[in-house]
């Protein structure tokens, strides 16, 4: 159980809200790390969170948890001011959670190892081409939410398929990637599904991933991943990149608590069943170089581009 801090001596002419509020500012600045609810806030000054909300208000006017807030940007602000990457302000400033650096406005689950294994028996997923920046969009939902991300290319021949040469860390097609082939690598994931062609079904998603002014922070766009847990944890860490930035395969790796995974961290990039909206594009070789990507070294250099200019 949170211990309450010692008070502070108060200045001459202050009153009871300042001892108290002095509490809460030492107990937020020294754990935001561990970003603490406000009830730990409140056990640690010893009042109700409600005493304590109202407490912040009266005194300077906002909430224990937006002073929190303001605690942890600054950090995080100073850290992005020196070297570290922004993955590293994310989890040193507590942030472990996609979104909370900044608006990814996405939300997402996790199919169970259990429903993975199954090879996606029992789900039933609805799919559809559609245009988007960066050629053909193939979008996949089941009733979770949106579920697979590809890109096809409109005149592209139906035989396309994946480089045999190149290495795991950077598989990505060897040419104009036609809508038979780039179907075949989505659902050859979960075999047992059940596919159903529906473009009305899709297009809301399309639309939502392609228009920047539908991005919006309190209508998050919910995405299932469907992977294994090795998987599902350099997804999660992908979501913490945000527009605009990037980040390497072996700072993944460390992030994860597997510093010597790389080559695996790249495998899982390139198995990324939602492109785009999950940045895969966004992480690059330990030199800065662009390296590989599922979906075409063109189409990685269109997003990021794309990204840039929306960034800046």
């Amino acid at each position: 159980m949170t211990q309450p801090l010692p008070l502070p001596a108060p200045p001459d002419g202050t009153g009871h809200d300042y001892i108290l509020v002095c509490k809460a500012i030492a107990f937020i600045s020294r754990a935001f790390r561990d970003q603490p609810k406000t009830e730990e806030i409140a056990a640690a000054v010893g009042v109700s969170t409600a005493e304590l909300n109202a407490l912040f208000r009266r005194w300077a006017g906002l909430t224990p948890k937006a002073f929190l807030q303001a605690v942890t940007l600054d950090h995080a602000r100073r850290l992005l001011d020196g070297e570290a990457s922004v993955l590293d302000a994310a989890y040193d400033s507590g942030l472990s959670g996609p979104g909370r650096l900044h608006d990814l406005f996405v939300t997402h689950e996790a199919m169970s190892p259990g429903e993975y294994k199954a090879g996606g028996a029992g789900l039933t997923i609805r799919y559809g081409f559609h245009a988007s920046p960066f050629g053909l969009a193939l979008v996949m939902a089941n009733e979770r939410g949106l579920c697979g991300l590809a890109f096809a290319d409109a005149a592209a021949a139906p035989g396309a398929a994946l480089d045999p040469a190149a290495p795991a860390a950077a598989k990505s097609f060897s040419g104009p990637i036609g809508r038979a082939a780039a179907l075949a690598d989505m659902t050859h994931r979960w075999p047992r599904a059940r596919l159903i062609e529906d473009t009305a079904a899709t297009a809301p998603y399309a639309e939502r991933i392609f228009r920047p002014d539908l991005w919006r922070a309190d209508q998050p766009l919910n995405v299932f991943m469907i992977g294994t847990d090795f998987e599902v944890r350099v997804w999660q860490t992908l979501l913490k990149i945000p527009m605009g930035q990037a980040t390497t395969y072996s700072t993944i790796a460390g992030h994860i608590g597997n510093p010597k995974a790389s080559r695996a961290v790249g495998a899982a990039v390139g198995r990324n069943p939602v492109s785009f909206v999950v940045p895969c594009h966004r992480v690059l070789g330990k030199s800065g170089a662009l390296t590989g990507y599922h979906w075409g070294i063109t189409r990685k250099q269109a997003m990021l581009g794309w990204e840039a200019g929306r960034a800046g």
